[in-house]
């Protein structure tokens, strides 16, 4: 039986989760057939494991209370420290910290009292992420040191690089890049000595962030694209960094790559969070798109700065389309996230039309007009390369098109325009009137109105009428920028 438990186990930890399960349910069985809590609970703590690993959290959790019983009834310190200790990075997963906490210190306890030292390592090491998570960074430190004293008196040094790659998130969070730097070369140095590629790339991508910290965004882009390239089969590696990777881009103002990087981390995560209802992912996703809203307002801002009398038009835009949006209920609060977004880069294209085109005081010529009408397509074209969990490009094509069929650049009618691309013609012609433009002063809002009902045939009948429901709480927003654009 134990040859079979150890087969087991070692094929769960070569990555053959069919042999391994396999093993392990034999061994389940032998060991209950033959009445020893301590081998069924091994068994059973490994069977946890492989489901943890395959994202079935609800079994892997049966699974490790039952092993954390069958310890128990043994009274296997051991057993009863690491079961606490998968429990305790199970809740974490969740979100739920302060168990963590919890079972990372009755872990500790445990492998304690068992003179077990790599188990306390791994206990002080977890309790060291925790406490940086939660902001409390001298007790995180504490855990860390202790954790390498250990590490170093049992000459422990794969578990000691673990530590040191965690820390440098912690030094980072102090801002102490320096002593970052020096943490992550010492577990780099041990994972390249010991060849292990997945550490190696959690190194790179801690560099990458202190050289974005420092200012050297070039050496921070090397190293990124190192750790992107090993961890491609650890997808939570990968959009870990392809965050940063962003950060990075955005610093450089190369908005699309930026905006390509965050898209490849968000599907990465997306497919993570498909696997398991894991709290910590949701709250990267949000997070994530966070990011996305920051870079494209940013982004939208630096079209505006080419066109003196558009400032704060992409802003006004995006929070007159959501109103309409959220009035007609047909998006989900995650679809106006992006809905959002799209509403933010409807312009981008403009950023390719020359300034003296966007600023001309004048009526435009024929040859004007159409290489400013050109932006939309352009802008369509920038951001094909950007697979956007929501499409937001039809947004960026088609808010010019009418519902009559007179608009561009495709000659649209009616219901072939795109839906969100409706709702933001309307926030976009409205934004137009009641702000300066070089060719005219502001209109007021209720003059604006009036312009856009002798023009009603040009917007989606239905949405318009929501529009008029919304003016009164639309115009004072409208009358605010019309005057901050008059000082």
């Amino acid at each position: 039986m134990e040859a079979v438990l150890r087969g087991g186990h070692c094929y769960r930890q070569a990555g053959d989760r069919e042999l391994a399960t396999d093993l392990l349910n034999l061994a389940l069985m032998l060991a209950e057939l033959r009445g020893d809590p301590d081998a069924a609970g091994r068994a059973t703590i490994g069977l946890g494991t492989l489901s943890h690993n395959a994202g079935d959290l609800p079994e892997a959790e049966r699974l490790y209370h039952r092993a954390l019983e069958l310890g128990r009834q043994a009274n296997d310190l051991v057993l009863i420290g690491e079961t606490e200790q998968n429990l305790g990075v199970l809740a974490n997963v969740r979100g739920n910290l302060t168990e963590a906490q919890y079972r990372y210190e009755a872990a500790l306890e445990h492998l304690e009292r068992a003179g077990l030292a790599r188990g306390r390592i791994a206990s002080l090491n977890n309790l060291g992420m925790l406490h940086v998570d939660l902001g409390r960074l001298e007790e995180a430190d504490d855990y860390f040191r202790k954790a390498l004293a250990i590490a170093e008196e049992v000459g422990d040094v794969v578990r000691a690089g673990v530590v040191h790659i965690n820390r440098a998130e912690l030094f980072l969070a102090r801002g102490e890049l320096q002593r970052a730097r020096e943490s992550c070369d010492e577990g780099f140095e041990i994972f390249s000595r010991v060849n292990h590629p997945v550490r190696k790339a959690e190194a790179l991508k801690f560099y990458g962030a202190i050289y974005r910290e420092s200012g050297k965004l070039h050496l921070a882009e090397i190293h990124l694209r190192q750790a992107i390239e090993i961890a491609q089969e650890e997808p939570l590696l990968e959009a870990e960094t392809q965050r940063e990777m962003a950060r990075v881009q955005r610093a450089q103002g190369r908005n699309r790559e930026a905006l390509e990087a965050l898209n490849r981390s968000h599907l990465l995560f997306t497919r993570l969070q498909a696997q398991a209802e894991q709290a910590d992912i949701d709250k990267r996703i949000e997070e994530l798109e966070a990011d996305f809203l920051s870079l494209v307002r940013f982004w939208g801002e630096s079209i505006e700065a080419k066109d003196r009398y558009t400032m704060g038009h992409c802003a006004r835009v995006a929070d007159y389309a959501c109103r309409i949006a959220e009035r007609a209920g047909r998006l989900t609060p995650r679809e106006m996230v992006w809905f959002r977004m799209g509403a933010f880069l409807h312009d981008v294209g403009k950023t390719e039309v020359p300034a003296e085109i966007l600023n001309k005081p004048g009526r435009l010529t024929d040859e004007e007009r159409a290489l400013m009408e050109r932006h939309t397509v352009i802008g369509d074209e920038m951001l094909a390369p950007v697979e956007f969990p929501w499409d937001i490009r039809p947004m960026v094509r088609s808010h010019h098109e009418r519902w009559d069929g007179r608009g561009y650049p495709d000659r649209l009618v009616a219901g072939d325009i795109p839906y969100s691309a409706r709702i933001l013609r309307i926030a976009d012609v409205f934004d137009a009137l009641t702000t300066a433009r070089s060719y005219r002063a502001p209109l007021t809002p209720d003059e604006a109105l009036a312009i856009m009902v002798d023009d009603e045939g040009s917007f989606d009948p239905e949405l318009f009428v929501l529009f008029r429901e919304l003016f009164d709480e639309l115009a004072p927003t409208a009358v605010e920028a019309a005057f901050a654009g008059s000082e």
